[in-house]
């Protein structure tokens, strides 16, 4: 099988690697020459995943046309602000195929249109929606480049095309699971990123165990409001997609979201934060999306609100979590 992996950071270059392991030819796209040639030149992606090789069998180019000439397999994996420049321009290039299956593997919401992902490549691609599908859940590419054990969800509106990409990437350290609420999938593995910074300002001020927890699972409540008011199912959020890709977002060393929270609990402002970053952290924009997107359709986040206002407004982070515990008192459920 031929595919094309569209983004050379480190879950696309994972990806690439991973797609020549099970025996597909692969091409993986880079829009800046100079690191395609670089990772060309090393056999390495120095700069977003060092220490894992790229196999010479991975034709990789910066050329959109060439990466996309007979792939039956597109896999969308640059930053949420960027798919749809990148998916215009693959529309343009003439090379894409409107019977090859796409695969978002971005999280985030588009931060003007509110948009999920599948939907902006509906809107920019020749693609029929059937074949639109979300690689998506609790894989940070630092440990699946290392084959360690991972389960990850294909979500989309049609069980065979989701059957087809299952098989297409399953291996002895990568485990598909199938999924049909496409909606919930999105909402969840983008707004967790969210919580993940909230997770990581308290970590940033020192709080403890007791307070993560009670984040995480007033998070997660918050993941499934939204998800629920946007047609997506509650169950969904139980999932990989849901509290699976929360618990690592929030928990691990690798989350550039959690990273981003923790700085600025020790009292860096956010432009400081972003400027000493290679990668992107997608709770950023993520965050003003959601905001706008519960204020549009009449529901509260009030963890999402506090990260908003600490992020974008100045509020100070301690303020922010004591706003949270003096609340009005409420029920749990």
């Amino acid at each position: 099988m031929r595919a094309a992996v569209l983004g050379a950071g480190s879950w696309g270059t994972t990806l690439a690697v991973l797609l020549d392991e099970n025996g597909h030819d692969v091409a993986l796209w880079e829009y800046f020459p100079e690191l395609a040639a670089t990772i060309r030149r090393d056999g390495e992606n120095r700069r977003f995943l060092p220490g894992v090789p790229v196999p010479s069998t991975i034709r990789i180019t910066s050329d959109l046309a060439e990466a996309l000439d007979g792939a039956t397999r597109v896999v969308f994996v640059t930053p949420s602000h960027t798919v749809r420049p990148v998916a215009r321009a693959a529309a343009a290039s003439g090379a894409l195929d409107r019977k090859a299956i796409v695969i978002n593997a971005a999280k985030g919401l588009e931060e003007k249109t509110l948009c999920r992902m599948s939907e902006v490549l509906a809107q920019e691609l020749p693609t029929p929606k059937r074949r639109i599908v979300g690689l998506l859940g609790p894989s940070h590419a630092e440990e699946v480049s290392r084959r360690i054990p991972t389960a990850i969800t294909v979500a989309g509106t049609n069980e065979e095309v989701l059957g087809e990409i299952q098989r297409f990437f399953m291996n002895g350290y990568f485990r598909v699971y199938t999924n049909t609420d496409l909606v919930g999938v999105e909402l969840g593995v983008s707004l967790k990123n969210t919580i993940a910074i909230a997770a990581g300002i308290c970590d940033g001020l020192g709080f403890g165990d007791n307070t993560k927890a009670a984040l995480i699972t007033r998070g997660l409540a918050e993941m499934k409001r939204l998800a629920c008011r946007m047609g997506g199912k509650e169950e969904t959020l139980s999932g990989l997609a849901g509290v699976g890709d929360l618990i690592v977002t929030c928990m691990s060393r690798h989350s550039r979201n959690r990273h981003v929270g923790e700085e600025i609990g020790r009292g860096k402002k956010l432009p400081q934060v972003l400027a000493g970053m290679v990668m992107v952290a997608e709770g950023v924009k993520t965050t003003r999306a959601a905001v706008k997107l519960a204020s549009r359709v009449g529901i509260e986040l009030p963890i999402a609100e506090q990260v908003h206002r600490v992020l974008f407004r100045g509020k100070d982070p301690r303020r922010a979590i004591k706003d949270l515990m003096i609340r009005k008192a409420k029920k749990e459920m």
